[in-house]
């Protein structure tokens, strides 16, 4: 069973180690084996929310997990591809 993680408004920069704490969290002793990230709530998809899922990502497979996202808009996918992440939607 997958651990779901739900990411929502606006991160800012000071979110991001949040963020990798609140995973790490999740995936302790879970099991899991992938994490979806849930990102329909995500008003202002920008760079820092990029690097916040790039961060996320690492920290999903220091866990042995792969990151996917739901509910990711045209414009987040868009700066995914971008940056050489398109492999995380």
């Amino acid at each position: 069973m997958p651990t779901v993680l739900v990411v929502v408004g606006r991160v800012n920069p000071a979110d991001v180690p949040r963020l990798c704490d609140e995973l790490d969290n999740l995936l302790y002793d879970s099991g899991a084996t992938e994490v979806i990230c849930d990102v329909t709530g995500l008003t202002h998809p920008d760079l820092t929310a990029v690097e916040a899922l790039a961060r996320l990502r690492l920290t999903a497979r220091r866990a042995g997990c792969r990151l996917r996202l739901c509910g990711a808009r045209q414009d987040l996918l868009m700066l995914l591809r971008l940056v050489g992440l398109s492999d995380v939607a």
